[in-house]
């Protein structure tokens, strides 16, 4: 099936909103009521979730093997981990763990993938009453005291980490879902942002209706913790960004910045964990991930540097078809043509 462009463009989106989050934590920028501020506090939490729902849009477009999509989650998990020898939030080996997840529903329909989805958040919201979701979290640092042993590691990835798999795995299923979709088609593309739209203005409506704080933060619309109104707004802003970028990619083809997005996007892998060596690099060897940085000047630095992600991208793409570790990822995990 022919690449939609549309959606490459929509990765490069989720990858620049998960870089101004991230350079905010790692900064430890100070709150602020700046426009700086308010654009981060947006992005968190919906980034991220449309990322892992295109990254299932990608495997239902494809005919990927169940063998491929393990060995690729291997990988990930592998790599991910020593990402997070220098970034607790590394969200890499969590995606394997997506992967996971989503090889069990390769040949599943629609309907059973959006059933699957609605059952992993019902068991979120089960694991959130059995357990205690605090455990493990010092807040003031936001670290996780014991995330190198064996159950505090396994209670992070599955339960209360920055994006563990219950709930977080619903959105891999839910864009599993909409890629068997006619996603070129007017229709499709309408019904995405219309619906998406009211699903993420529906979400804000349930916390407004208790008065216990511990149970509206649950009910709220904030990735931590991730109660079910969050996946259900996390999927509804995806969808409208999904929806307005096919709908709009042939405007944005004559504008000439088509490329511009799309490339980077292809190359999402590498520049994630770019952004984390390079970028946040850079920040520590010069002192500056010590609180010091105000809201704007990091968003600025964040925004630079997606700016020059893309401009990498686009000269890369020149030469190679695939970023450095998404041609590593291929070699490793996919057999050789005889």
């Amino acid at each position: 099936m022919k690449r939609l462009e549309a959606l490459d463009a929509a990765r490069f989106l989720a990858f620049c909103g998960m870089v101004l989050v991230n350079f905010r934590i790692a900064a430890q920028v100070a709150p602020g009521q700046g426009w700086a501020t308010v654009l981060v506090d947006a992005l968190e939490g919906r980034a991220a979730a449309l990322f892992v729902i295109l990254a299932g849009i990608g495997i239902g477009l494809s005919t990927i093997k169940a063998g491929i999509l393990l060995r690729r989650a291997a990988f990930l998990f592998v790599v991910g981990l020593i990402n997070m020898t220098v970034f607790d939030a590394d969200i890499l080996h969590f995606y394997a763990l997506y992967f996971v997840v989503g090889a069990a529903f390769l040949k599943a329909s629609g309907r059973t993938l959006w059933l699957g989805a609605l059952g992993i958040v019902a068991l979120s919201v089960l694991a959130n009453l059995t357990f205690d979701y605090e455990r493990g979290w010092d807040w003031t640092s936001l670290t996780y005291i014991d995330l190198w042993t064996l159950p505090g590691f396994v209670r992070n990835a599955l339960f209360n980490g920055w994006h563990p798999v219950l709930p977080w795995a619903a959105f891999l299923l839910i864009g599993m879902a909409i890629g068997r979709s006619d996603l070129h088609t007017v229709c499709i593309q309408h019904r995405l942002i219309m619906w998406g739209f009211g699903a993420a203005v529906l979400a804000l409506f349930p916390q407004m209706l208790v008065s216990d704080p511990d149970l509206a933060a649950y009910l709220g619309t904030e990735s931590i913790p991730p109660g079910p109104f969050y996946i259900l707004a996390g999927t509804g802003s995806s969808c409208v960004v999904i929806g307005l970028l096919l709908k709009l990619w042939p405007f944005i083809e004559r504008l000439r910045v088509g490329p511009a997005l799309a490339a980077p996007g292809r190359q999402s892998l590498t520049l994630y964990m770019a952004h984390i060596l390079i970028g946040l690099g850079i920040l520590d060897e010069m002192d500056l991930l010590n609180g010091t940085l105000s809201p704007t000047v990091i968003v600025g630095y964040a925004l630079g540097f997606c700016a020059l992600s893309s401009a990498y991208a686009l000269l890369w793409s020149r030469w190679f078809k695939r970023g450095p570790l998404e041609a590593l990822m291929r070699r490793v995990t996919e057999p050789r043509k005889a």
